[in-house]
Order: structure tokens, then C-alpha cells, then sequence
């Protein structure tokens, strides 16, 4: 018989008050390189021993952040992947406003190890699985997936760092008209 224990409700609370003050840090944009445990420490009112208790380092602390970022994202895409939805541009206007909100963090992950990577299947994995149910219906010439990924993760990153005054619904419509119709079909 194999127990599953629960983690420690205090530990719980500490790994995310580090992970808030990084947060913070992060968007007072301060490169990730130069933050230290201490800073991240002082900022989540804990020591360094309790820090390392839970990450090995500043790395370590950012990969936690990274997984945690993409799951929720997942978690955003995940609608689209359903046929019964049938507002996709609303739900892709919402994964967008998901984007711009967190836009800063964003660029800070594509900074650090194979975020950008982490989007692109994200974002190819909506594909594919929207393609998979309409087999019968997509053309033997249609667009490769990982070229309609490369292209919507470039309007992505090209939005997040240089058009970020355009709107989520502009964007939305903007890739919906590049494919006349919404780009995961």
C-alpha cells in the first residue's frame, strides 16, 4: 500500500512567497542574472536557509517559475482544443490577454532555457490536435503545422515586444484574417 503524503502546508506557503517575491523583482525589471537568493530572500521577508530548502538556486527557483507559467498557459490553451467551443476567437482574444498580462515575465522566460521552446509545442500541440478532428476536412497541400507555429509564435513575440499597443481583439483578428479564419483549423 503506498501513502501519498502531503506536502507541509508552511512549506507550500513559503515556495510561493519566494516565488511571488521573484515575481516582483522580475518586474521591476531587474535581469534575472543579477538577482541573488539574498535579494529574493529580503523580498519574501525569509531567510537563505528556507530558500535553499526548496531550490537548489536562482535557476532552480526559475524553472519552477517556468513550468508553473507554461501549465497555466496549457491550461488557457486547453479550451480551444475542444469542438463544442464555438467562440474560438473569443477563447484565443482570452489566451491573449493571458499573454499581454504576463508580457514582462514572458520575455524574462524566453531569456532562460527553452521557454520559447515550451511555447512553440504548446501552441503546436493546439494545432495538431485541431487538425487531428478534421482530417476529412484539410486539403493534402495545407500549411505544415511547425510553419503555422513558427509564424504565430513570431505575430506572438513580434506583438510582445513591439506591438503592444495593438489589443488583444485586434491581434486575435489580425491572425484570424491572416488565415481567413482562426489559425488553429
Amino acid at each position: 500500500m503506498s501513502i501519498t503524503r502531503k506536502e507541509d502546508p508552511r512549506a507550500v506557503r513559503s515556495k510561493q512567497t519566494f516565488k511571488k517575491a521573484m515575481l516582483s523583482i522580475l518586474n521591476e525589471e531587474a535581469p534575472p542574472h543579477q538577482i541573488t537568493v539574498q535579494r529574493i530572500a529580503d523580498r519574501a521577508e525569509l531567510n537563505r536557509a528556507t530558500f535553499y530548502l526548496h531550490f537548489q538556486d536562482v535557476d532552480d527557483l526559475m524553472d519552477q517559475i517556468s513550468n508553473d507559467f507554461f501549465d497555466e498557459l496549457s491550461n488557457k490553451l486547453n479550451p480551444l482544443t475542444h469542438d463544442e467551443i464555438k467562440e474560438d476567437r473569443e477563447q484565443f482574444t482570452l489566451f491573449l490577454d493571458h499573454i499581454y498580462t504576463n508580457r514582462r515575465l514572458i520575455s524574462v522566460l524566453f531569456e532562460h532555457k527553452g521557454s520559447e521552446t515550451k511555447l512553440f509545442v504548446l501552441i503546436r500541440n493546439l494545432i495538431e490536435a485541431r487538425r487531428n478532428k478534421k482530417l476529412d476536412l484539410i486539403p493534402t497541400n495545407y500549411v505544415s503545422i511547425d510553419i503555422l507555429t513558427s509564424s504565430i509564435l513570431g505575430v506572438l513575440t513580434w506583438w510582445m515586444k513591439d506591438g503592444i499597443n495593438f489589443s488583444s481583439e485586434y491581434i486575435a483578428n489580425q491572425v484570424a484574417l491572416l488565415y481567413k479564419r482562426l489559425p488553429f483549423e
